[in-house]
C-alpha cells in the first residue's frame, strides 16, 4: 500500500502523543495538506525538518476561552497580538468569546464581520463563540450552521451594555433552540445575591472588591445552570466558565454523578494566586469571578487532578491601562478621570491577560502538586478540543490529526517580562514571575511559526515569528462531544 507523501518531519527523543500514552522517541511525518500522515516510535534525525532533541514535543494548546476584542475594540487587543501572544506559548487554537468586541457575535451578521475581520491576521488557527442575549434565541441554530462553536450567556451583568445578562425564561428560550441541534451552552455562572463593595472600606485595598463577589453568588449561579442543564439533558451540554468558588465543587460533583452533561473550566490565575498575595492598587489582578484565597486556591486544584474540573484556559481578557484605573497611568493627568481613584479595585475594569503564558504558570505550581505531562495534555488539549467540537483535527498527535505542535524543555527557567510579552497591552499579574517551562516552537499544521531561537530578524522571520500568518478560520462541523 502506498504511503501519503509527506514534506515535513518532526522527530524527537522526547514525544507525547496524547495523555494516554507514555513519553518516548518518535518521528510524525506532516503531508501537505498539514496533516500527521504517520508516526514511527522512533527517533529519526537524519533528514528531519525539524529535531527536537530532549525537549519535550507534545499537541499544541487549545484555549477555549480568549478575548480577541476585535472588530471594536482593537486598542484593547486584536488578532495579530492575541495570535502571536498563543505562537509564542504553544496554542494553536484560541476559541474567541463573543463579548468585549464590538458588534457582539450575537448574529450570523456579526459572526460573519468578525471572520472577516480576522483574516490575514491569525497566526495560529481561531474559532469563536457566539452569545446567548435577551431576544435573540432565533439566531442561535444559524449562527451554529455558519459554524460558532457554542454559546455563552451572563447570568449577571457583563460589564458592557452591548451584551446584557439572561434571567431564567430568557436562557429557557434558548435552551429550547438549542435543544433541536444539541448545541452547547456555556455560563458566566454568578448570580447577584445584594452583596456590595463596603462604602467604609479602602477601594484601593483587594479584599474590598473581593468582599462584594462572594462566594455565594457562584453557588446561587450553579444551582440554577444544573437545574436548566437537567431540564433540558441530554440535549443541551452545559458548561461553567471560569469556576472560582470552590463552595460551588460539591453541586458540581452532585450533577455529574447524575449523569448530567455538564462540565466545568478554571482558569490559570485561580491556580496560582492567592488573594492574600495580591497588593494594594494592583488591579491588574482584578478579574469576575475573583481571585480567592489559598485554601479556595488547594480546592480547585484537588478538583482539577480529580477530574471535576474538566480542562484549564486563560480567560485572557485585557483592556487599556485607563480603565484598570492602574498606577502606572500616573494619575488624572496621565490618562485617569479628574475624579478617578489611582488603583480602584471597586471600580477598575474585571480582567486578566495572559493568554501564552499558561504552560509555564501551570506546570511551574502544578509539579508541586503531582501533575504529569500526560496531565497537561488532558487539561490544555485534549478536553479543550472536544469542548469546541474540534477533537477530530485538534488536541492530540496521531495520524489524520492536524500536525499541531509545542516543543518546549519543561526544566528550563524563565522570568516573564515585559518584552516576553506580546499581547497588546503588557499589563499582567505575571510581570516579574518566575517559572520552569520555555516555548522552543511552536508548529501549526506542519509549518513553524513561532522558533525562539530566530532572534534576528530576515525575509522569513521577524521578532520569532514567521513573516506570513498561517492560521485559519474554523468553521467545520462541530465534532462529537
Amino acid at each position: 500500500m502506498s504511503q501519503t507523501p509527506t514534506t515535513t518531519v518532526f522527530t524527537g527523543r522526547r514525544v507525547l502523543l496524547d495523555s494516554g500514552a507514555a513519553v518516548g522517541p518518535a518521528t510524525i511525518y506532516v503531508d501537505a495538506a498539514g496533516k500527521v500522515a504517520r508516526i514511527e516510535n522512533e527517533h529519526k534525525p537524519e533528514n528531519a525538518t525539524v529535531d527536537a532533541g530532549d525537549s519535550l514535543v507534545m499537541a499544541g494548546i487549545v484555549d477555549g476561552h480568549v478575548h480577541i476584542n476585535q472588530p471594536g475594540r482593537t486598542q484593547w487587543e486584536g488578532v495579530v497580538t492575541a495570535s502571536h501572544s498563543a505562537a509564542a506559548g504553544g496554542v494553536t487554537t484560541i476559541v474567541d468569546m463573543p463579548l468585549n468586541c464590538i458588534p457582539s457575535t450575537v448574529t450570523v451578521a456579526a459572526y460573519q464581520q468578525k471572520r472577516e475581520s480576522f483574516q490575514q491576521g491569525m497566526w495560529v488557527d481561531v474559532a469563536t463563540w457566539g452569545g446567548v442575549v435577551p431576544g435573540n434565541a432565533a439566531d442561535l441554530a444559524p449562527m451554529l450552521e455558519a459554524g460558532a462553536r457554542g454559546f455563552k450567556c451572563f447570568l449577571c451583568d457583563s460589564g458592557v451594555d452591548e451584551f446584557p445578562p439572561v434571567n431564567e425564561e430568557q436562557l429557557r428560550d434558548a435552551m429550547t433552540e438549542l435543544k433541536k441541534k444539541n448545541g452547547l451552552i456555556m455560563f458566566h455562572a454568578e448570580m447577584d445575591t445584594g452583596a456590595t463593595a463596603d462604602a467604609s472600606s479602602n477601594p484601593v485595598e483587594y479584599d474590598t472588591f473581593l468582599h462584594s463577589r462572594p462566594p455565594v453568588m457562584e453557588v446561587k449561579a450553579i444551582d440554577l445552570v444544573v437545574k436548566m442543564c437537567r431540564e433540558f439533558a441530554p440535549h443541551v451540554p452545559c458548561h461553567i466558565v471560569h469556576l472560582s468558588a470552590a463552595d460551588a465543587l460539591p453541586a458540581i460533583r452532585a450533577a455529574k454523578a447524575e449523569g448530567l452533561p455538564l462540565t466545568v473550566e478554571t482558569c490559570f490565575h485561580y491556580l496560582t494566586i492567592n488573594s492574600e498575595d495580591i497588593p494594594a492598587r494592583s488591579t491588574e489582578y482584578k478579574c469576575c469571578p475573583p481571585i480567592r484565597g489559598s485554601e479556595n486556591r488547594d480546592r480547585l486544584w484537588e478538583a482539577v487532578l480529580d477530574g471535576t474540573i474538566d480542562f484549564v484556559v486563560s480567560d485572557h481578557s485585557p483592556c487599556t491601562p485607563d480603565l484598570k484605573l492602574h498606577p502606572c497611568c500616573g494619575g488624572a493627568g496621565g490618562g485617569l478621570a479628574a475624579d478617578a481613584i489611582e488603583g480602584d479595585f471597586v471600580k477598575a475594569w474585571g480582567g486578566i491577560a495572559s493568554v501564552g503564558i499558561g504552560l509555564p504558570l501551570l506546570w511551574t505550581e502544578g509539579q508541586k502538586r503531582g501533575l504529569s505531562f500526560q496531565d497537561i495534555v488532558r487539561l490544555v488539549c485534549e478536553r479543550t478540543a472536544v469542548h469546541a467540537g474540534l477533537a477530530d483535527r485538534k488536541g492530540r498527535i496521531a495520524v489524520g490529526m492536524d500536525a499541531d505542535f509545542v516543543i518546549w524543555n519543561p526544566d528550563e527557567v524563565i522570568k516573564i517580562t515585559a518584552d516576553k510579552l506580546h499581547f497588546r497591552n503588557k499589563l499582567t499579574p505575571y510581570q516579574e514571575r518566575v517559572c520552569k517551562g520555555a516555548v522552543c516552537q511552536t508548529v501549526v499544521r506542519g509549518t513553524v511559526v513561532y522558533d525562539a531561537t530566530q532572534t534576528a530578524d530576515n525575509d522569513s522571520w521577524e521578532n520569532g515569528f514567521s513573516r506570513e500568518p498561517q492560521g485559519l478560520w474554523l468553521e467545520s462541523p462541530i465534532a462529537r462531544r
